[in-house]
């Protein structure tokens, strides 16, 4: 049954971050593609903004496949974490922890998520159990 949970959350979380680098890279799902993206990364002192829209939403669609098929999934967690702390330094942090103020408390789990998997595996439905 753990195989079976690490599964799940691996894929749950893995799909999500999937989506929000296509909401970066592509405009996908609501959002606002590399131009949009990289004017708000602007606006909140992250620059070049077009080009660090590009980075974070390759980490996180290339993050999120990883994650999601179980491989390289220490790298794929450090992937998912950084962009994470980035989140929460750049935005989240000064509202505080709750996420109904707009704080990192989203975040933060998402953050715990990536880390605990990276350290303790992907589970045996996952590419890193078959390959390596």
């Amino acid at each position: 049954m753990v195989d079976i949970g690490l599964l799940l959350i691996r894929i749950v979380i893995g799909v999500l971050f999937i989506g929000h680098g296509a909401q970066k890279l592509f405009g996908w799902f609501g959002g606002y593609g590399i131009k949009g993206t990289g004017g708000w990364f602007e606006s909140i002192g992250v620059k070049p903004g077009a080009t660090m829209a590009v980075l974070a939403g390759l980490t996180e669609l290339i993050g999120g496949i990883l994650f999601a098929l179980g491989f390289l999934t220490p790298l794929a967690g450090l992937m998912i974490a950084g962009t994470m702390v980035m989140a929460i330094v750049k935005v989240h942090a000064p509202n505080g922890l709750w996420s109904t103020a707009n704080g990192y408390e989203y975040n933060l789990t998402l953050l715990a998520v990536a880390i605990g998997i990276a350290l303790i595996g992907p589970g045996q439905y996952a590419l890193d159990a078959i390959l390596f």
